[in-house]
């Protein structure tokens, strides 16, 4: 089979049978097309003549390249190229999975970026109005500051997965996955003068989608749109734009319960990871600050 073909047979994989969201199988995609280019160059169409130097050499170009990637982004396309591999080896499509060797290069350990508490009180107090819009970003930041859900799984939020009475919500993640979270009173509060002020109106414009959170034709609102919301109230709040990014309202949910001294496995939970591993990163945002507390306080840290 060619490589071309195999590609197309695992992203056909990818969304039918692992339920993979778009963004996901889009991402692979461009990654793959990559990895297909670069080894017809090299003369390489068939998956079967594929060896583990070829995959090796795919990874050393993407970082030293004409415009080489970060570890992150090189990383990324090796998963989705060991994916294909494994796939086209689990299906008998080629005898042996070539990739399996290939390790991706090393990342920087870097911690997600958060706000303090003050300053989230500064991004939420930063959306400010009456208008349908206005409280449809304060119901929404308030939400995604609440559960500590990502972007896309509050903008997938339908009016029926919301329990007022239970202060709960269905959040539906990664691969389809569901999980019951808590929401604050502040939170049910926005969204309830967002339902009952706004919402109507804009529900009007549209097709009677179940989406809680509507654009401004009536339409669910697409990520890209909630993302810009974000943005628009921390340059309204006086914040640093460039230090907030779609996943900041989460980092700071995580870094915040575990300061408040929450155990590291229901933030897990709540979080939607499905190792603690993943979770524990952010118990190292708060080793900081204890760090600095024990430095300004503890007589043998001081001098």
């Amino acid at each position: 089979m060619s490589v071309a073909s195999a590609v197309e047979a695992y992203l056909a994989h990818l969304t039918v049978e692992r339920g993979s969201s778009a963004n996901t199988v889009r991402a692979y995609r461009g990654d793959l097309d990559r990895y297909v280019l670069h080894l017809r160059e090299r003369g390489l169409d068939e998956l079967a003549a594929v060896r583990e130097t070829d995959v090796g050499e795919f990874v050393s170009a993407l970082r030293s390249g004409p415009v080489p990637l970060a570890a992150s982004s090189a990383a990324r396309a090796l998963a989705a190229v060991r994916g294909l591999h494994r796939f086209a080896a689990r299906d008998g499509l080629v005898a042996v999975d070539v990739a399996k060797p290939v390790t991706a290069p090393a990342l920087p350990g870097r911690l997600p970026a958060t706000l303090t508490v003050d300053q989230v009180d500064q991004l939420l107090a930063g959306c400010v109005g009456d208008g349908p819009l206005a409280l449809r970003d304060r119901a929404l930041l308030e939400v995604l500051y609440s559960t500590g859900a990502r972007i896309s799984e509050a903008i997938g939020i339908d009016l029926d997965d919301l329990d007022a009475g239970e202060r709960t919500v269905l959040v539906r993640g990664k691969g389809g996955k569901q999980r019951i979270v808590p929401v604050g009173r502040p939170a049910l509060a926005a969204v309830d003068a967002y339902l009952v002020r706004a919402r109507p109106g804009l529900a009007l414009r549209g097709r009677g989608t179940p989406g809680l959170f509507l654009n401004a034709r009536g339409a669910r609102l697409s990520r890209q749109s909630a993302w810009h919301v974000l943005r628009g109230a921390a340059e309204a709040a006086g914040l640093d734009p460039t230090a907030v990014s779609p996943h900041t309202l989460r980092h700071c949910f995580a870094t915040h319960l575990l300061a408040g001294g929450a155990d590291v496995r229901v933030v897990q939970e709540l979080l939607g990871h499905a190792s603690v591993t993943t979770t524990q990163i952010y118990t190292h945002v708060t080793v900081d600050a204890l760090r600095e507390v024990y430095a300004t306080s503890h007589p043998r840290a001081r001098g």
